[in-house]
């Protein structure tokens, strides 16, 4: 085994941990789901997992402490994630929530779409990708093969993260079938619409870590 049981589940501990605290990709699960039900919510789930995936690997890799010293690349980022939030958050507040079978088939077409943006939302968070390159480290036994290790935490890590959004997606949809009034869920989606927005506001204030 590359890692030290001990060591791995101290390192599943702390991202489970990370990884439940609810943060911009979960608002923008949690909006899908109960605006549109399940089928959009899976495909903004898969998008999360393929974000984190890609992100933890380029953090490994280097990215994360290129982001780190360069306030250049950090800013840019930033903005990027920051401006592509509040577009998502924009197109969730004006998104009509679907029940009937035709507004079912629409919302199907759209899971591509879904996708991307919570890929994207995921990528595009260099406070993240930052946070990733020097949280790994610290689980990293210096004395055993550095590539077996770190491919076994992001595994680990895009698991969870890819557990804990499909949870969230889960407990929204059941909510759905709960909550029927389309009032009511319009206004449970456009809260979430603006949360995304506030965190792409928010975004813009970050620092890069000293």
């Amino acid at each position: 085994m590359p890692v030290d049981p001990a060591i791995l589940a101290a390192f599943i501990l702390a991202s489970a941990i990370l990884v439940v605290i609810p943060g911009p990709t979960i608002v923008m699960v949690v909006g899908q789901a109960l605006a549109h039900g399940r089928r959009t919510a899976l495909a903004s789930v898969a998008g999360v997992g393929l974000g984190d995936l890609i992100a933890a690997s380029l953090s490994l890799a280097g990215v994360g402490a290129l982001l780190a010293t360069s306030a250049g690349a950090f800013a840019a980022l930033k903005w990027l994630g920051a401006a592509y939030l509040v577009y998502i958050g924009i197109r969730m507040w004006r998104s009509p929530v679907s029940f009937t079978a035709e507004a079912a088939a629409v919302v199907e077409t759209r899971g591509r779409i879904v996708f991307r943006d919570a890929f994207l939302v995921t990528l595009f968070n260099p406070k993240g990708i930052v946070f990733f390159v020097a949280f790994v480290p610290q689980f990293i036994d210096p004395a055993r093969p550095y590539p077996a290790q770190a491919a076994l935490f992001v595994g680990v890590f895009v698991l969870l993260g890819i557990v804990n959004a499909y949870l969230y997606a889960l407990l929204a949809t059941t909510a759905r079938g709960f909550i029927r009034r389309p009032r009511v869920l319009r206004a449970a989606t456009r809260t979430g619409a603006a949360c995304l927005i506030g965190a792409g506001v928010l975004s813009t204030f970050a620092r890069r870590p000293a």
